[in-house]
């Protein structure tokens, strides 16, 4: 039944045709001669006289009667014609309706499927998350069971400077930061890399870019290629595998031996350490550069401040610093991506890093706003409209487009960004 609602069309009425028969026998006006006696003889001499008179009446009263009569039946057959419109018009439009109940029904049926669909690829990620945790887990086990079982932790390879036998003594205090998960439950972290931060190939893709740097060409490069590189905080290794793509001699560290396992899986040398008690170790002026993406986040301030000394004594002169972390300047950056990581420790501005730097005795120290905020995202400012808008309406949209831009300067800027330094 269709739900068309509002008065409907009176039926097309037939045409009158009560009058056609009366009109076919009266036209004449001029009646025949009848037989009989001086009546009937007088009545023809008085028809004659008239008939000179009335037969052109008599013609057009035919001629019109004709045409009435022509008419009629073309409206009979119009009228008759507009039925059968009318009849396939109604049908197309029960058929319409039932198309139209059908359309929505499968548009109905397609929004079902689509959150059925939308769940079970929820419930995929969730398992695949899951899944690989559990992979992690039964490394890290095997790993344990093989270092229990040989009575020592396994050894690592020896690319760069070995630390110094003799090294001063690390005060527990400065190391506190050290691995927020206990070695068994370091995979956790290593699926939650996998899930938040981006696949290897994105994240490789996005530290391509600190690549000049330590390759010394153009404007980001001293014109020497950097050997001895350490990267603090190593991950799965993503940029230790573009500088060993590229020559430069490279070892990496982090707290997560998950992490580490991850690397030396994929032929990198790394090692599980903490950064402040490793740096210590080494000789002074032995390292070629530094880099540590996404690492400072997670320091307290005094181990920051005294992993940067630490960095100042272990390279040599020129050679480069690069230190990335999150943006907290970008209230999304901060809301979505900081918070999100339970093993934050606090969030570091880019003016306070860059003071930090200089304050250590690094030169050149420059701040490198990267990962831009889609500009299709952000606010949209307002067009003043017609050819010649109000002047009230013109300085509304200036000054409400003006608090747009304030807006998104607060909140949709750079997501990240690196202080890049030499040693002097």
């Amino acid at each position: 039944m269709s739900d068309r609602t509002g008065p409907q069309p009176s039926p097309i009425p037939p045409p009158d045709r009560h009058q056609i028969e009366r009109l076919n026998s009266l036209y004449r006006i001029i009646d025949a001669p009848a037989a009989g006696g001086l009546k009937s003889r007088l009545a023809s001499t008085a028809r004659r006289l008239l008939g000179r008179v009335l037969s052109r009446q008599q013609e057009f009263n035919a001629a019109l009667v004709d045409h009435i009569n022509r008419d009629a039946a073309v409206a009979v057959e119009a009228h008759e014609a507009s039925l059968k419109t009318i009849e396939w018009i109604g049908g197309a439009i029960n058929q319409w309706d039932g198309i139209r109940r059908h359309t929505e029904s499968l548009l109905a049926r397609e929004r079902r499927n689509d959150t059925s669909v939308a769940a079970l690829a929820a419930q995929h990620d969730e398992l695949r998350s899951a899944v690989s945790v559990l992979q992690q887990a039964a490394q890290n086990l095997k790993r344990e069971v093989a270092r229990l079982a040989a009575g020592a932790p396994p050894t690592s390879n020896a690319q760069l400077p070995t630390p110094k036998a003799s090294a001063p003594p690390v005060n527990a205090a400065d190391t506190a930061p050290g691995n927020q998960f206990d070695d068994l439950d370091s995979h956790k972290y290593v699926g939650f890399e996998d899930q938040f931060r981006g696949s290897p190939e994105d994240i490789q893709r996005r530290v391509s870019e600190y690549l000049p740097i330590f390759l010394g060409i153009g404007d980001q490069g001293s014109g020497i290629k950097a050997r001895d590189v350490l990267d603090v905080g190593c991950g799965r290794g993503e940029f230790l595998a573009l500088l060993g793509e590229h020559g430069i001699s490279a070892r990496g560290i982090d707290v997560n031996p998950a992490m580490v396992e991850v690397c030396r899986a994929h032929g990198l040398d790394a090692v599980t350490a903490d950064a402040l008690a490793y740096l210590r170790t080494l000789p002074d002026g032995s390292l070629g550069g530094l880099f540590a993406a996404q690492v400072i986040e997670h320091l307290e301030p005094r181990y920051l401040t005294q992993l940067l000394d630490a960095a100042f004594d272990k390279l040599r002169p020129g050679a480069p610093i690069v230190l990335e972390t999150i943006n907290p300047a970008c209230w999304f950056a901060f809301f979505e991506s900081y918070i999100r990581d339970l093993t934050h420790v606090r969030p570091v501005h880019p003016d306070t890093l860059k003071y930090l730097l200089i304050a250590t005795g690094f030169q050149h120290v420059d701040i490198r706003y990267r990962a831009p905020y889609p500009e299709s995202d952000k606010l949209q400012p307002l067009a003043a409209g017609g050819r010649q808008p109000a002047a009230g309406f013109v300085d509304l949209v200036d000054t409400l487009n003006a608090n747009v831009e304030k807006i998104n300067r607060l909140l949709f800027t750079y997501l990240d960004y690196a202080a890049v330094g030499r040693r002097s």
